[in-house]
């Protein structure tokens, strides 16, 4: 499963889940709660007609009682409603046209409820005629009407049935003369249902896009003040220390993110540039003693006597002021580079020609190798002569030092996409995967390079590298097969 990384994403969809989950929710309640309001409804109106249809009523009169059904209920006229009536003899007094065959309601009634017996006159007044004295009771030959049952009112039964002819919605009730049944159907409702249920399910919708759209927007305004921590920190440089985040209006939460990190750039700034300075100062301050040395060792040398062993230590002794002059232009050269401040005299430079030139060199240098060149011509930039010269020099200088015995050396220069490409390869020991990462930093040598016997200090790539990018160009090292290494230098042609 792949996981989500983004922060956006993530706070979009929990939101649009949460949503989902309490809409669908709610859509679900309110859909039964509805559902529900509308039976209780039809219940209620039901048990009104159960009552007025269980009066003594003939069949004419139960069936235009049928007929004003649909108007009490306030259906649509086309909705079916039926009725039955069962007489106290168990015979049908009345049953729609409408009544379904497999409509059940036998269960919803219950047993019917006995009137209590009139109470016997007492034996004296059955014998003893009537007189002034003893007059009848003047209900005595009258009928007297029913008397409702002792206990509670009758109980209406409901329930929902499915037949063939869709849902009906039953209500029954069982009267002392009569039992009395009337069935809706649902149809109407069950439409009306569909409807509202149509309605969520456009609605739920439509309000998670907007949930997921609001979170999206929030979650981006939120992460605003991290996306200007993110661009700042990717400008970042040497030359781009000085960079703040604005406190502005961000919010509370990430004042003071902001103010740790621009605290963390004031102390990264200093540090930078006393370490920039202390190196800058120390390599102009050594150039005038190293010079004076120099000369000095010069001059001695010179009213040295020849081949003698004074002239021999004096000799050495050059070299080694020579060596750490050159140490001292490097690091004078990086400074200028970490700083942003190494001026480029930039001129029309053939890149070819100088190639060319070289090749003569490494026959001289280095016969025992084979050139392999494919320079293509007039491959020219605009840069500094004297820089690119020195990062050229560099390149092939290590081809000859860190070749194998009676190796080779490939130069391949093309121009592609306002480009030039310049690639020198050569033959020679697998570098280490640890050194390939490391190979670029200042003073850095490889294992197999720590003995004298391979001059340099670990300057001259750091150096080559910062005068490419200066020239808005790079130098890399390619990924090669076993047994060789390239470097590639990249410049752009406009510049």
């Amino acid at each position: 499963m792949v996981k989500l990384r983004s922060f956006r994403i993530r706070i979009a969809l929990l939101s649009a889940v949460l949503a989902g989950s309490a809409l669908v929710g709610f859509g679900l309640i309110s859909w039964w709660l509805i559902y529900e309001a509308k039976v209780s409804r039809l219940d209620a109106e039901l048990e009104s007609q159960l009552m007025r249809a269980g009066r003594p009523r003939s069949p004419e009169r139960l069936q235009s009682f049928e007929t004003s059904l649909a108007q009490s209920f306030g259906t649509n006229p086309k909705t079916p409603i039926a009725i039955l009536v069962i007489g106290a003899d168990g015979n049908i007094l009345y049953r729609s046209q409408q009544w379904a065959a497999d409509l059940d309601v036998t269960n919803l009634w219950t047993s019917r409820p006995q009137l209590p017996a009139f109470p016997s006159p007492p034996s004296d007044q059955l014998t003893a005629p009537f007189s002034e004295a003893n007059p009848p009771p003047p209900d005595r030959f009258q009928p007297r009407p029913e008397r409702p049952p002792d206990g509670p009112p009758p109980t209406t039964q409901f329930a929902t049935q499915r037949t063939a002819s869709g849902q009906w919605r039953v209500g029954a009730v069982t009267l002392p003369h009569a039992q009395v049944a009337i069935a809706v159907s649902l149809n109407a409702v069950t439409q009306e249902m569909v409807v509202i249920r149509n309605i969520f399910l456009i609605s739920i919708p439509g309000v998670l896009l907007l949930v997921a759209g609001g979170a999206w927007g929030i979650a981006g305004s939120s992460l605003y003040s991290i996306r200007r921590l993110t661009t700042v920190i990717g400008n970042v440089t040497a030359s781009g220390l000085e960079q703040r985040v604005p406190l502005g209006a961000t919010d509370i939460e990430f004042v003071e993110l902001i103010q740790v990190f621009n605290q963390m750039l004031e102390r990264l700034e200093r540090s930078f540039k006393q370490a920039s300075r202390f190196s800058g100062d120390a390599a102009h301050e050594l150039k005038t003693p190293l010079a004076i040395l120099q000369g000095e060792l010069e001059r001695t040398l010179q009213q040295a006597e020849p081949g003698s062993e004074v002239q021999q230590g004096l000799s050495n002794l050059l070299d080694e002021v020579r060596r750490l002059s050159g140490i001292v232009r490097k690091l004078l050269l990086l400074s200028l580079a970490d700083a942003g401040q190494m001026n480029l005299h930039r001129v029309e430079v053939d890149l070819s020609g100088l190639l060319i030139e070289m090749l003569e060199d490494i026959e001289l240098l280095a016969p025992h190798l084979e050139i392999q060149p494919e320079i293509a011509d007039d491959l020219c930039v605009q840069g500094d002569r004297d820089l690119l010269i020195q990062v050229l020099q560099n390149l092939i200088s290590n081809a000859i030092k860190y070749n194998l015995p009676n190796g080779w050396i490939r130069i391949d220069a093309h121009r592609q996409d306002g480009t030039v490409s310049i690639t020198i390869s050569n033959c020679s020991k697998e570098i280490p995967v640890s050194d390939q990462d490391r190979i670029f930093e200042r003073f850095h040598r490889g294992d197999p390079a720590r003995t004298r016997t391979v001059e340099g200090i670990g300057l001259g790539l750091s150096i080559a590298r910062e005068i490419a990018r200066a020239h808005s160009g790079d130098l890399t090292l390619d990924p090669t097969l076993s047994g060789q290494t390239a470097f590639t230098l990249t410049l752009p042609v406009g510049l």
